[in-house]
């Protein structure tokens, strides 16, 4: 017998329990945290070191200083540009190991100008950063459009810079820099160090071009998939070039900036700023967007990198920590990243 809906009298009992709400929202909380912790956690520890830095008793009077943190700025300032310059190819994952040796070159060049040839501050710094533009070309086309390895080339092509710029500086430190050119590069604009103001001009810059540009569109989707990008009829080649170039750019202006600031060029300056640039990039790229290379994610690196180095060297660290804990940052940063960058693609491809 039936009710007037059909349904029957009696129903069959189920199995059916609800479900566990408590462990649900447990779970889901875990998962947040673990989210958050994923996307903040190189934050959260660049906060931590700054914190035990300013409380212990060995750098507490020094570190929390003004001085000491207009120092880190004005220092970094040349790091910024050249991880900035590194960072660009790189989001197509394409090397370039050449951009210490563009700012070894670019300094001198800029030098050369300034001292010998007396041009203007500004022509000197704009022939820095169309020489670096022209050494990034030739990259880009090696390797866009022969198909070379990034890796060999722009090592290749620091390489033989190592020895233009050497035989251009006659083996020689170059001095004699107009005051007006590093009153730039260590004066103070509102209390803050000048270099930080064209910075932040640049850092805008390279954010606006990769995330607000049909360019950085494209250059992100080579780097994804670059099989998929040039079956869709993106300019692969073209795109890849002009990161290369863009690449050579900043790694221009960050050797006319380097030549603000210590007054002088040699051949060799340069090349102490590539493995901290790619510290930063790969530490960087653990955080905020975890497994893709980002301008603030590089930004958090080279400031993780130069606090903890700053802290370690007022506390009285040994010569040999610096490149120590550059090396060991790469390592586990290069790890790290290639492990969030595995689970994202597995994750997408579910």
């Amino acid at each position: 017998m039936t009710t007037q809906d059909s349904r029957p009298l009696l129903e069959e009992p189920t199995d059916q329990t609800p479900p566990d709400i408590t462990a649900t929202d447990t779970t889901t909380w875990r998962s947040s945290v673990l989210r958050l912790t994923e996307r903040f956690g190189l934050v959260i520890l660049l906060v931590a070191v700054a914190v035990y830095f300013t409380l212990n008793p060995a750098t507490s009077a020094t570190f929390p200083t003004t001085s000491n943190a207009r120092n880190i700025v004005a220092n970094e300032s040349v790091l910024i540009l050249v991880a900035l310059a590194a960072l660009v190819p790189l989001v197509a994952h394409r090397f370039d190991l050449s951009v210490g040796a563009i700012v070894a070159l670019t300094s001198i060049a800029a030098a050369k100008a300034t001292t010998s040839m007396d041009l203007p501050i500004l022509v000197s710094v704009v022939l820095a950063v169309v020489i670096g533009a022209i050494v990034g070309l030739a990259n880009g086309v090696l390797i866009a459009y022969f198909r070379a390895n990034s890796l060999v080339i722009t090592l290749g092509m620091a390489t033989l810079l190592g020895g233009v710029a050497s035989a251009w500086s006659g083996h020689q430190t170059i001095v004699g820099v107009p005051t007006e050119l590093t009153s730039f590069g260590n004066g103070l604009w509102l209390g803050v160090p000048r270099p930080v103001f064209l910075v932040v001009v640049v850092v805008l810059g390279v954010s606006f071009l990769l995330g607000l540009t049909i360019f950085g569109r494209r250059l992100l989707s080579v780097g994804v998939n670059e099989s998929a990008a040039h079956l869709v009829g993106l300019p692969v080649q073209r795109t890849v070039t002009l990161a290369f170039v863009a690449s050579g750019a900043l790694a221009g202006l960050a050797g006319a900036l380097l030549l603000a600031r210590t007054g002088s060029a040699a051949s060799g300056v340069g090349v102490g700023y590539l493995l901290p640039a790619l510290a930063a990039i790969f530490l960087g790229s653990t955080t905020i967007r975890p497994g893709r290379y980002t301008v603030a994610g590089t930004l958090v690196g080279v400031f993780f990198v130069a606090i903890s180095i700053n802290g370690l060297t007022l506390a009285g660290a040994a010569d040999w920590v610096e490149p120590a804990f550059n090396g060991g940052a790469v390592i586990v940063a290069v790890a790290v990243s290639s492990l969030l960058t595995h689970r994202r693609l597995t994750g997408a491809s579910r």
